[in-house]
C-alpha cells in the first residue's frame, strides 16, 4: 500500500536497509528529474521479476526501477493514457483504485470505465478503497483491517478521500499489478456511472447508468 511497505520488502532481499531505500526514492533531485512527488513516487515501481545483486545500493536499485518504468511506458501505452486525458502517473493512481475495488479481474475494465466516466463528467470518484486508505493514513495505522466503510469514515478529511475531494488522490493507494494498469488503459467503454456489490455474494457488481437505476 505504501512506499514504506515496499522498502521493507526490498530490504529483506538486498543488503541495503529500508531507510536508505526510502531516502533514495524520496531524494528531491530524483523526484524533480523524473517528474514525481513523495506522494506518487510509488508509481515508478512496476511489479515484475527483476534480477539484482544482493549488494546493490539503494540508489542503484531505485535507478533501475526508474529505467524499467520508462521502458514499461511505451509510446503505445502513453498514447492510450493521453486518449483518456491522463498521464502515466494518473493511470497508475486510477489503476491502484481499480485494483483495490474488485478482486474479479475480468470486471476491472468495466470498473475502470465507471471511474473514467465520473472523471469526464466532473463527478467525485467516491471510491471506498480511497476512504479506507485515508482512514489508515490519518490514524497512522496501516495494519488495521477495515472491511466496511462507515458513514463516519466518509467524513475523514484527507486528499485521499474521494468522497470529499474531486478528482484523483495525490498518489496511488497501493502498487497496482501490471494487469490492473493494462485493464485501466483498456477500460471498457460504456455509460455506467454507478455500481454496487451483487446480492448473490459472488463478488461481482451490478452496474447502472442512472442514480434511479442504482
Amino acid at each position: 500500500e505504501r512506499l514504506e511497505d515496499f522498502a521493507g520488502r526490498i530490504a529483506s532481499q538486498l543488503e541495503c536497509d529500508s531507510l536508505s531505500i526510502l531516502n533514495a526514492f524520496k531524494d528531491k533531485q530524483f523526484l524533480e528529474e523524473n517528474g514525481f512527488t513523495e506522494e506518487n513516487v510509488l508509481a515508478v515501481c512496476i511489479p515484475n521479476s527483476y534480477e539484482y545483486f544482493w549488494n546493490t545500493t539503494a540508489e542503484k536499485f531505485r535507478d533501475k526501477m526508474a529505467k524499467e518504468y520508462r521502458k514499461f511506458w511505451t509510446e503505445e501505452r502513453q498514447a492510450k493514457a493521453k486518449a483518456q486525458n491522463l498521464t502515466p502517473i494518473q493511470v497508475s493512481i486510477l489503476a491502484s483504485i481499480v485494483h483495490k475495488e474488485t478482486v474479479k479481474k475480468d470486471e476491472r475494465p468495466r470498473v475502470a470505465g465507471v471511474y473514467l466516466n465520473r472523471l469526464n463528467q466532473g463527478m467525485k470518484l467516491e471510491a471506498d478503497p480511497t476512504v479506507i486508505y485515508a482512514v489508515k493514513k490519518n490514524s497512522g495505522d496501516f495494519n488495521q483491517v477495515i472491511k466496511r466503510v462507515l458513514y463516519k469514515d466518509l467524513e475523514t478529511n484527507s486528499p485521499y478521500n474521494t468522497y470529499m475531494y474531486q478528482g484523483l488522490p495525490p498518489g496511488p493507494i497501493c502498487m497496482p499489478e501490471i494487469k490492473s494498469i493494462e485493464e485501466t488503459l483498456n477500460a471498457e467503454e460504456h455509460k455506467y456511472l454507478y455500481f454496487c456489490a451483487k446480492e448473490d455474494f459472488s463478488g461481482y457488481s451490478n452496474f447502472a447508468e442512472t442514480w434511479e437505476q442504482h
